[in-house]
């Protein structure tokens, strides 16, 4: 037996009744509603099965969102060259919003003429007979089908509406199983991206390949987006820089500081991720161009230090983020956060554990190998009292003064081994601080693409490329007139690589410069390489090059 939403045998009426082709229908578009466990496939499925079983020339199904508007609009009858002709589909007003207001069926024998009817829009094709029924999921309205202009020019019969009632029960059972089947899949994406990324995190520590990329990676996979950043606040009102990104305009974005502080108020203070719209999205990332996200849920990364944010954005006519996708970030950034903490750990001990090894080697230094050879000088200079040879007195000097020069060096080794104070700032963190200053002042917006284990850098080295950096921009703030400035720092091959580039007006290059040879000094002091690139009216790029195999190694 049929039955309605409220469990009432559908009976026919005397003017049409209730065939047993209408009932081999409605059991057919039972069955074909239920073929399919994806919840997009399975609401063109009822809208199919509508037309189908009542000869319906054309059939919607509108989805009410939160704002008791239609978030989704779903039609059958219409081709894309049409849909696209026609514009904006609707949003709930008029006879749809009647429906949405009073959620009961509706029968027209002409839409145009009901009071609520808006004006078609031009190139909408005529529709006359309407046939409207809410689709009921427990005690909540999911949306509503909508069907117009019965094949062979008749109205929507009684029979047709309570086929259709019939149909939206069964509509809202399959549409209930295919939310929570969809809801269930996202939670595994999200729970298999956050355990993967972890795995990856965990497994490089050789910084086979950047932290931060592989959590930008792994967010764009586990929640189906088309962009995803990650965002460092610089604090001290110095703004923030997207230090990581993958998907749609990645180029445009990676390394590109924002000043603006009162983007953070769009921010979350929490770890609860917050949804932002398109145009709070280009607000916070302003290389993104307007109207390719539609909407955005942001996430603070818990863990000491400087603050970071995730973002993951999706495009306009994408699922909008459910709250499945709120609560499943904000597990995928604890994941991820826990293991970035793991690993920084880990990368701690083990540089404390070479800090340790150079401990012991300057101690062994100090108290065998300089006490042994200052014992050594000791005894040459006794065997002046033995001889009175120029000639062996002058080899008794020579040898005493090769061994007071040898353990001057070993002082200044076992100095340069000494271990660093654990409160010095990383080295990502002082070229950020560098970079902020140089520009400080300036009406130059500095592009910052950092890439690979950076913070593995530190000592001379770290020194001799801060010095570097800092003459590069220098020289391209004061004299290159330049309109952007790239500063590009990363770790690939175990080699270090800076890159300075600016489009400024370049210069001949005379070799007479302070500052250049200045920069080909230090890249030798590294058993590195600088090379100059600089033409007039194209610019100048300067690279370095350092070895890290033999001092991480080491």
């Amino acid at each position: 037996m049929v039955t309605d939403p409220e469990g009432k045998p559908i009976m026919a009426t005397a003017e049409q009744p209730l065939t047993l082709a209408g009932v081999e229908n409605l059991l057919s578009a039972f069955a074909g509603i239920a073929e399919d466990l994806g919840l997009e496939a399975v609401l063109e499925r009822v809208i199919a099965a509508a037309c189908q079983l009542v000869d319906a020339r054309f059939g919607a199904l509108g989805v009410i969102g939160a704002d008791r508007m239609l978030s989704h609009f779903i039609t059958v009858g219409l081709e894309n060259e049409e849909i696209r002709r026609i514009g904006p589909l609707p949003t709930g007003h008029g006879v749809l919003g009647l429906l949405i207001d009073e959620p009961r069926p509706l029968r027209l024998s002409d839409l145009r003429e009901h009071p609520l009817a808006y004006g078609f829009p031009a190139h909408h094709p005529q529709m006359m007979s309407f046939l409207g029924v809410p689709i009921r999921i427990h005690d909540r309205v999911f949306g509503n089908l909508y069907l117009t202009e019965k094949n062979g020019g008749e109205d929507f019969s009684d029979t047709d509406e309570q086929l259709v009632i019939a149909l939206a029960s069964a509509a809202g059972v399959a549409i209930e199983n295919s939310r929570l089947f969809d809801e269930a899949n996202r939670r595994t994406r999200w729970l298999e991206g956050g355990l993967n990324a972890a795995r990856e995190l965990l497994g490089q520590h050789d910084g086979a390949s950047d932290d931060l990329e592989l959590l930008a990676a792994h967010a764009l996979g586990a929640s189906q987006s088309m962009l995803a950043v990650v965002l460092r606040d610089f604090g001290q009102r110095r703004g923030l820089i997207c230090e990581a990104a993958d998907g749609i305009e990645v180029d445009t974005l990676l390394g590109r500081q924002i000043h603006d502080e009162s983007i953070l108020e769009n921010l979350p203070a929490a770890l609860s991720p917050v949804l932002l719209s398109g145009d709070e999205v280009v607000e916070v990332l302003p290389g993104v161009s307007r109207g390719t996200v539609g909407s955005a849920l942001c996430s603070k990364l818990p863990g000491e230090g400087d603050t970071r944010f995730l973002l993951v954005a999706r495009a306009p006519a994408a699922t909008p983020f459910s709250d499945v996708d709120h609560e499943m970030m904000r597990a995928f950034a604890s994941h991820v956060s826990l293991a970035l903490e793991l690993l920084r750990v880990h990368r701690q001990r083990e540089q404390e554990a070479v800090f340790g090894d150079r401990d012991r080697i300057a101690r062994d230094l100090h108290d065998l190998v300089i006490q042994r050879l200052f014992a050594a000088g000791l005894s040459i200079q006794s065997l002046r009292k033995h001889t009175s040879h120029p000639e062996a007195l002058e080899r008794i000097s020579a040898v005493t003064a090769e061994l007071d020069a040898t353990i001057r060096e070993l002082r200044d080794t076992i100095y340069s081994l000494r271990s660093v104070p654990q409160n010095t700032p990383t080295f990502t963190s002082s070229i950020f601080s560098m970079v902020a200053e140089a520009f400080d002042g300036s009406d130059l917006e500095p592009i910052l693409q950092l890439s690979g284990p950076l913070d593995s850098v530190d000592g001379e080295r770290a020194d001799h490329v801060r010095a570097v950096l800092f003459e590069a921009l220098s020289n391209a703030l004061r004299h290159a007139g330049a309109h952007a400035i790239t500063v590009t720092l990363r770790v690939v091959r175990k080699r270090l690589e800076l890159k300075v580039a600016d489009d400024g007006r370049g210069f001949e290059q005379s070799g007479r410069s302070s500052g250049l040879a200045n920069m080909k000094r230090r890249a030798e002091l590294c058993a590195g390489t600088v090379a100059i690139t600089s033409d007039l009216g194209e610019g100048t790029e300067i690279c370095l090059s350092i070895p890290l195999a033999s001092w991480q190694d080491s």
